[in-house]
């Protein structure tokens, strides 16, 4: 426990010595322009992190991602296994970073042991699976939550203040994309973007980032009254190599069941995610009422938004733009850590930023989008349907 003049310590534990885990682990530790070890650095007072295990398939993998990543320290355990990693008293919380489809088993073995957990997006390979773990968590009394870094960043939470503040009126439509060029004719079909054994494709690798726009901008929003989709619907283009999706285009559209209903939020959003092309800018648009809200890509860590307010009564007239820029040490996965380091410290099972039932209404999200596409992952993926 930490002092009243002392910053609360999480001791991390890292499942997975892939290039995830390495830029966590170098962030945590401050070997990536950035230092959570010393918080001081970044005007964080109150908590600091340690990273005091690695595990991985083999000794050697793990000896040398300590060896690589963490500058060798020598107060890291190397384990050539995850269960020794849960089973250390070291460790506070688990950090995995694992590929998607083994997301699961990993952090039900975590929660297990009574350790905290963050696992990276997408947090399982189905709304089944999240269900299960969220019942193992509460039932062992460990927090809990999806790595969706973006939503723990500053230029985030301003955008949610000025759009929840009332002056652009109710949000009406969102456009949002987040894309890449994986060059997949090259890749070896195995490659996790490739392969349906490890949740291949756009859709759970890069859907996640244009969705977490939405979720914010409307699911968030006080006029939905937190109120789930009322529609859901998706298209998938789907490669040849390995029936993964290619391009998918999916909408999010919530509206009142009724005229007495609580929520009073019309809007819809028009979500794309694409491996075999470029992203491109604007990341997103959010439009409201009475203006726009443009968030520059890279849509999962931005460093600036441009704000239109339309004039009284001249809908879609410009008469003022603003346009913030943010920087702050590192790249952006601190805040993320420091937001588990603080639920863990004052005992709360999830985060208030990104809880549970956001990790929940995306994956739900996905199934109907994978339904609607026809995207079956193979027997065996899907640890609990």
């Amino acid at each position: 426990m930490a002092s009243p003049s002392q910053p609360f310590v999480l001791r991390w534990g890292i499942i997975s010595t892939g290039g995830i885990s390495a830029a966590f682990v170098k962030i945590v530790l401050g070997h990536a322009s950035c230092s959570l070890t010393y918080p001081c650095s970044r005007d964080v007072h109150d908590v600091t992190h340690k990273v005091t295990a690695v595990g991985s398939r083999s000794l050697d993998s793990a000896v040398q991602f300590i060896a690589e990543h963490a500058n060798g320290d020598k107060s890291i355990n190397a384990y050539g296994s995850h269960a020794e990693v849960y089973a250390d008293s070291n460790v506070d919380a688990i950090y995995i970073g694992t590929p998607h489809t083994l997301h699961y088993e990993n952090a039900l073995d975590s929660i297990k042991a009574k350790k905290h957990v963050l696992c990276e997006k997408p947090v399982t390979s189905n709304a089944a699976e999240l269900r299960s773990l969220l019942a193992a968590a509460k039932e062992q009394g460990v927090f809990f939550m999806e790595a969706l870094w973006t939503r723990f960043q500053p230029l985030t939470l301003e955008v949610k203040k000025i759009a929840e503040s009332g002056v652009l009126g109710d949000p009406v439509a969102l456009m949002a994309d987040l894309s890449g060029d994986f060059d997949i004719g090259k890749l070896p079909l195995t490659h996790r973007i490739l392969n349906p054994m490890l949740g291949g494709g756009a859709l759970l690798d890069l859907g996640p980032y244009p969705l977490i726009w939405a979720i914010l901008a409307l699911y968030e929003h006080p006029s939905n009254k937190g109120a789930k989709p009322s529609n859901v619907t998706g298209t998938m283009l789907k490669t040849p190599l390995t029936g993964v999706d290619r391009s998918t285009c999916f909408t999010v559209t919530f509206s009142p069941d009724s005229p007495s209903a609580p929520n009073t939020l019309a809007a819809q959003a028009v979500l794309t995610c694409n491996i075999n092309v470029a992203a491109y800018q604007t990341g997103v648009i959010i439009r409201y009422e009475r203006g726009t809200i443009a968030i520059a890509a890279p849509i999962f860590c931005p460093k600036s938004f441009t704000v239109q307010y339309f004039g009284e009564g001249n809908s879609g007239t410009v008469v003022k733009e603003e346009t913030r820029r943010f920087e702050y040490v590192g790249v952006g996965w601190h805040f993320e850590a420091d937001e588990v380091a603080r639920c863990v410290r004052d005992g709360r099972a999830q985060s208030e930023l990104w809880g549970h039932d956001k990790s929940l209404l995306e994956m739900e999200i996905f199934d109907e989008v994978r339904r609607q596409g026809g995207y079956k992952f193979p027997p065996g993926v899907e640890k609990v349907q």
